[in-house]
């Protein structure tokens, strides 16, 4: 217990802090990267009473109606039509949609798929390890397939692949304290998208979100991109100044 709080106070400054944004090249690629410590306030969202969110600017709207606002968002995995999330979806542990394990069609079903967790740790985990031990998670979403895992490439990712998108993803540290979140700012394939998190930003294990309809919200960085509407969003949030 005491353990705890002396953490808890130590983390406790960084809460009132936004994302650390970056912007850097990787093989020729330009990226930016944010990265959230452990104790910043990560969540996951999707809906509010009218409904999901579907842009950074309506959960903004959301959030400083509260005295609150966003330091940084991104899209944070697959969704249906009606926007409602592919697979796993908690949010302040409440289990919105279940999980998938089974192979399918599309990036989601490209074995293995991964969960992305926010507990008393950041996790990303292949889902069907996920299922067999299910940590705590406060928030998780579900997407796929997974990029790197315990520092291997995903088996099935090829160097020459001409499949290129803009594409956006999650890595965690190896001891749970670092979310690093990552988007390439011009079409990239899967194998180069994954090498970034491996050999680039030194992660053992990196999820895929999403591609083509990437996006990102980075205030520090004057970035507000705009597009689709969206699924679940992963962000920190601050206190409105």
């Amino acid at each position: 217990m005491m353990l705890r709080l002396a953490l808890a106070l130590l983390l406790a400054p960084m809460v009132a802090q936004a994302a650390d944004c970056r912007d850097t090249t990787f093989d020729g690629a330009s990226y930016t990267v944010c990265e959230v410590t452990l104790g910043e306030d990560l969540r996951l969202f999707h809906s509010g009473p009218d409904g999901a969110y579907g842009s950074f600017r309506n959960l903004n709207d959301s959030l400083e109606a509260q005295g609150q606002t966003l330091g940084f968002a991104m899209n944070a995995g697959m969704y249906h039509r009606d926007l409602s999330p592919v697979g796993l979806y908690i949010e302040e542990r409440d289990e919105v949609s279940g999980i998938v394990t089974s192979d399918g069609p599309g990036n989601f079903g490209l074995l293995p798929n991964g969960v992305f967790c926010i507990g008393e740790t950041f996790r990303v985990i292949e889902s069907r390890a996920f299922k067999e031990d299910r940590p705590d998670c406060r928030f998780a979403t579900q997407s796929g397939p997974m990029l790197v895992i315990k520092g291997d490439l995903h088996p099935k990712l090829l160097p020459e692949s001409d499949s290129l998108y803009v594409r956006n993803g999650v890595g965690a540290s190896e001891d749970g304290t670092r979310a690093v979140f990552a988007i390439s700012n011009a079409p990239v394939n899967f194998h180069a998208f994954a090498r970034f998190f491996r050999d680039e930003l030194g992660l053992p294990d990196a999820l895929y979100f999403d591609g083509n309809i990437s996006r990102l919200y980075a205030p520090g960085l004057d970035r507000h991109d705009a597009g689709f509407p969206m699924g679940p969003i992963v962000g920190t949030v601050v206190p409105k100044e």
